[in-house]
């Protein structure tokens, strides 16, 4: 025997067994700390560590090591060990090994589960009331009567569901790049697992029809609508009620449907895209939560492939590989712009998260050429709305100006802190500049329109708030972004990051912005920009002249 137990404490001797796997060294350490110090806990980890590599019937459960494992991971395993003497054996491994609070908590409430339930077999324990309104009978429970939609059980699912955003009497540009999308999307899927599923543009609101062949140029190959003048503007839970009904084609919640459709044989949809505007986003997360799938919200970037997974939560057991087929990758980005996350819905062992949807944010995508050679089906939905579906109606608004919409532009000037020494000669090469190309515009930072500068009452309508690019202005993805003063802040990067090139000019060479521009000039904007329009208005540019007479370097 290598090591004698009544050596080491059991922290020390935790770490000391780790390396060792043979079984009969193990047990003569078992032995001799029987024989000495007798201490449970010891003893209790030793076993684990013998039940791990004894690999007989009865060790089976020993093979949990706590120590070696992830919480997710353990939650899982301690799921199959109704032995209350082998989770205590775990908790003690876990207590002398990695002590982490959310472990033990994992372990103690495994425990608790199961001397619970020999308790109640015993008849010592009255039953605790399992609902909030049983346990608090004095509280009020508005939602008391709420019904909890399950998934379906052995559904299936086809197609990619677009929900087609209308305001003020117009289909909104974003409808338009998510069936671009979409139709890209679902073409290479058809093609990868040789399917023959549709894009369907989804229509709701008062006087809607009328956009449905739109909706097919663009890359629909059917179009569901709801008509009704009292949706004329947003409801939320109306427009919720018919995308579920729709989505559902009459079954109830968390029930498969009626009898297939003659345009559909599916029981709900494979993938669901939405806008990520202010009604989109309200629309996208209630439809998901009705229809109990995932949502991954203001997306810029969306594929499908295959995937393999290894989570146990997915998978059901630890170690285990499972590919899920035909996977919705959405793209979104994280911490203001700074990192992006790629979100996918997978489903659990036993539960199905379909339909697998996003919310996309606008201008992500090219607004497609419309083909008005492509032919399509127009479904017309009807579906009684309850009265209480409407008790909120809008009586009377003020129209707003339009605003100002960059997303749609080749060339973004945008202008930030930079302009200071003198903010409306600043302003002003923006809009020369701007002024050169066939199709840009003036956009600002958010330290233009909170800071306290003083600009000329002719370029005063460019600093307004409506032109700000960034996290809580404008998403913009030009051809070209030119970003002149502006320090590159990740609320700002948010806001532009998706542009094909960047071009930044910044007195700064260690400015933020240079780690992600395509183009970097260091030098004065109020020398570079006037350059830079008297290169786009002659066709040609001396990048030495601009190097020199800015005093920088170009990246």
């Amino acid at each position: 025997m290598s090591i004698d137990p009544a050596d080491y404490d059991i922290a020390d001797l935790t770490a000391r067994i780790k390396d060792v796997e043979d079984v009969a060294e193990l047990r003569a350490i078992l032995e001799a700390e029987e024989d000495g110090k007798n201490r449970d806990p010891v003893k209790k980890v030793i076993e684990s560590r013998i039940g791990k590599f004894s690999g007989d019937e009865e060790a089976s459960d020993g093979e949990v090591d706590p120590t070696e494992m992830s919480l997710a991971e353990l939650g899982n395993a301690v799921q199959d060990i109704d032995d209350p003497e082998r989770l205590d054996a775990i908790l003690a491994a876990e207590e002398a090994g990695e002590n982490r609070d959310g472990a033990k908590r994992l372990v103690q409430s495994r425990i608790d589960s199961i001397r619970g339930s020999e308790e109640d077999e015993g008849g010592d324990v009255e039953e605790e009331p399992q609902t909030p309104e049983e346990r608090h009978p004095d509280l009020d429970h508005p939602t008391a009567d709420k019904r909890h939609v399950r998934a379906l059980t052995d559904a299936t699912y086809g197609d990619m569901w677009v929900y087609c955003e209308t305001q003020a009497g117009d289909l909104l540009d974003v409808s338009r790049e998510m069936l671009g999308k979409a139709r890209e999307l679902m073409d290479g899927y058809n093609a990868d697992y040789d399917r023959s599923e549709r894009v369907v543009a989804v229509l709701i609101g008062s006087d809607v029809e009328r956009f449905a062949d739109e909706c097919i140029d663009c890359g629909a190959d059917a179009v569901v609508v709801h008509e009704d003048d009292r949706l004329d503007r947003f409801v939320h839970r109306a427009y919720t009620e018919v995308f579920c009904d729709m989505a559902r084609w009459g079954g109830e919640p968390g029930e498969k449907g009626p009898d297939p459709a003659e345009w559909r044989d599916y029981d709900e949809p494979r993938y669901v895209l939405f806008p990520a505007t202010n009604n989109g986003r309200d629309l996208s997360a209630q439809v998901q939560a009705e229809l109990d799938s995932g949502l991954a919200s203001d997306c810029s970037g969306l594929y499908i492939e295959d995937t393999v997974i290894s989570n146990p939560a997915k998978v059901g057991r630890a170690g285990e590989k499972k590919e899920f087929r035909g996977v919705l990758h959405m793209k979104r980005p994280d911490f203001s712009g700074f990192e992006y996350s790629t979100i996918l819905c997978l489903d659990n062992p036993g539960r199905e998260f379909h339909p697998q949807g996003a919310s996309v944010i606008p201008g992500s995508f090219d607004v497609p050429d419309p083909d008005p050679e492509r032919e399509g089906l127009v479904v017309t939905h009807d579906l009684e709305l309850d009265e209480d579906w409407l008790s909120v109606r809008v009586t009377e608004f003020d129209q707003l100006d339009e605003g100002v919409d960059l997303t749609g532009r080749d060339v973004v000037v945008a202008v930030g802190r930079g302009i200071g020494d003198d903010p409306t000669r600043g302003m002003e090469l923006a809009l020369e500049l701007a002024n050169a190309f066939e199709d840009a515009d003036v956009g600002v930072s958010r330290g233009i329109v909170t800071g306290s500068y003083e600009f000329g009452g002719h370029v005063e309508e460019y600093t307004r708030e409506e032109r700000q690019i960034g996290e809580t202005g404008q998403v913009v993805a030009p051809k070209l972004y030119i970003a002149a003063g502006i320090s590159g802040a990740v609320q700002h990067k948010v806001g532009m990051d998706e542009s094909d090139t960047i071009l930044a000019i910044n007195t700064d060479p260690d400015a933020r912005i240079r780690d992600f521009s395509d183009y970097f000039v260091e030098g004065d904007l109020f020398e570079v920009l006037p350059m830079l329009t008297e290169a786009v208005k002659s066709g040609t540019l001396d990048v030495q002249a601009v190097a020199d007479g800015s005093g920088g370097e170009r990246q």
